[in-house]
């Protein structure tokens, strides 16, 4: 069974930055393509960044060159550091992944970008 636990979320002006992190547990963690979702009010979930277990990784246009997304096999944990947020970066952030065929989810963590 693996289980996906988020925090870091929050509340942050415009500009800021906030630093995401998902800890992860089960097995085959180590091996498997992490990914961090968001779903904003209104709009359906859409993939923001993903990293394979060698460390390669994609984004969004969106978040190209103000997101991170990066892992630390030794503590299980994916973290996602979020620079020059905006408003548009408000959304409850989930991290995914898929081990064996089945798709496991965190409870996610609220971000919210505002003056």
């Amino acid at each position: 069974q693996v289980q996906l636990v988020e925090s870091g979320g929050g509340l942050v002006q415009p500009g800021g930055s906030l630093r995401l992190s998902c800890a992860a547990s089960g097995s085959g963690i180590n091996a498997a393509i992490m990914r961090w979702y968001r779903q904003a009010p209104g709009k359906q979930r859409e993939l923001v960044a993903t990293i394979s277990s060698g460390g390669s990784t994609t984004y969004v246009d969106s978040v190209k060159g103000r997101f991170t997304i990066s892992r630390d096999n030794r503590k299980n944990t994916i973290y996602l550091q979020m620079n020059s947020l905006e408003p548009d970066d408000t959304a409850v952030y989930y991290c995914q992944t898929r081990v064996r065929l089945t798709a496991y989810w965190g409870q996610g963590t609220q971000v919210t970008v505002s003056s």
